[in-house]
């Protein structure tokens, strides 16, 4: 288990002091897929190096199993990075070595002998499906395979944790789905924990089992991955899992009655809710937005309304949409702002 409590980070610059994180707690539990998002600038890969102590908190303690990492010797937080691995955007592997060299080196910095170190190197080559690459050199390959590469090194010390920095923000979408699958079946198989960094909620979505979101320094919102999808309580997060919204959020006259529907499951996302409201009660919405997406087996998303009429028409067309299961309606009106839930 690692534990992040009142982690904060300042850096000294010309134009002032810098905080980078700001009070930060989290908990991430062994065995987790764990997303950290955030826009540029959030604190992400700040975080991540505090996590691994490439940079020491200002305030605050990171706890692994119980110990605090701040309280280690230089020997002690050694045997901790051999335990905690990262993969990069960028791969960082050495170019003038072979991939199954490559490989083997955090392994001869350790001390382990040759035979044994490509031995393992080798059985490694197998699970990141590139057995026929021992030989070539990082520059023969794809980005892809670069990033197998990447996560074999990392996985040569058999560590208990994989921290991944923006590791497929370099990938076409295709390479990302097949790098995403392999740490998704690597933390099945291995029971290895992940700590995923990234921009992209699609990311999150696919393989996270847990999320916090990370604005100016700061976690805004954090639980499982479903209930932030299908409730987002922070603007921020709304942002990252509904972009369109916000992008949409204009076109709607400032007089106008809006109202968000979030759909929390694929039921409610397939009913045509829409025209059975303009039939059932005579209220004829405006639809000014929509997307939808799946996590695991129930899709998410949401439809930004304009309502006509006035404030009895809103009612009527809140009251109306509330009755219907696994749906979240938010209003947003020039003379009241609320928020009602079903």
């Amino acid at each position: 288990m690692i534990e992040l409590r009142n982690l904060s980070k300042s850096f000294v610059t010309a134009d002032g002091p810098v905080d980078a994180l700001k009070n930060v707690n989290l908990t991430i539990n062994n065995g987790d897929i764990y997303g950290i998002i955030g826009m540029s600038g959030a604190g992400k890969s700040t975080l991540v190096r505090c996590i691994n102590m490439l940079e020491r908190p200002t305030e605050g303690s990171v706890l692994m199993d119980g110990r605090d990492l701040g309280a280690m010797s230089k020997k002690e937080l050694r045997e901790v990075r051999h335990r905690v691995t990262m993969i990069f955007q960028g791969f960082n592997l050495l170019m003038q070595r072979t991939c199954v060299q490559n490989i083997m080196l955090p392994l001869r910095l350790s001390g382990v002998k040759k035979a044994d170190a490509m031995k393992r190197a080798l059985e490694l080559l197998e699970v990141v499906g590139l057995p026929d690459k021992a030989n070539a050199y990082p520059a023969q390959l794809s980005g892809g395979q670069q990033q197998r590469i990447a996560i074999a090194r990392a996985l040569a010390t058999n560590p208990d944790v994989l921290l991944c920095d923006e590791a497929t923000s370099a990938l076409d979408p295709k390479t990302t789905h097949a790098i995403l699958d392999l740490i998704r079946d690597i933390n099945d198989k291995m029971g290895i924990t992940v700590i995923v960094i990234t921009h992209q909620m699609s990311v999150v979505q696919e393989i996270c089992n847990r999320v916090a979101i990370l604005e100016n320094g700061a976690v805004v919102e954090e639980g499982e991955v479903a209930q932030v999808f299908a409730n987002p309580r922070a603007e921020a997060t709304k942002n990252l899992v509904y972009p369109e919204m916000a992008d949409n959020a204009v076109l709607a006259d400032e007089h106008g009655q809006r109202v968000r529907i979030i759909f929390n499951g694929a039921p409610a996302a397939k009913k045509p809710l829409i025209a059975s409201m303009a039939m059932d009660i005579g209220v004829a919405a405006s639809i000014l937005g929509a997307s939808t997406r799946s996590v695991g087996d129930r899709a998410y998303g949401y439809i930004l309304l304009e309502i006509p009429g006035g404030p009895d028409d809103l009612a009527r067309a809140v009251n109306y949409l509330k009755e219907t299961p696994d749906v979240t309606v938010q209003v947003e009106v020039s003379y009241a702002a609320k928020e009602a839930e079903a």
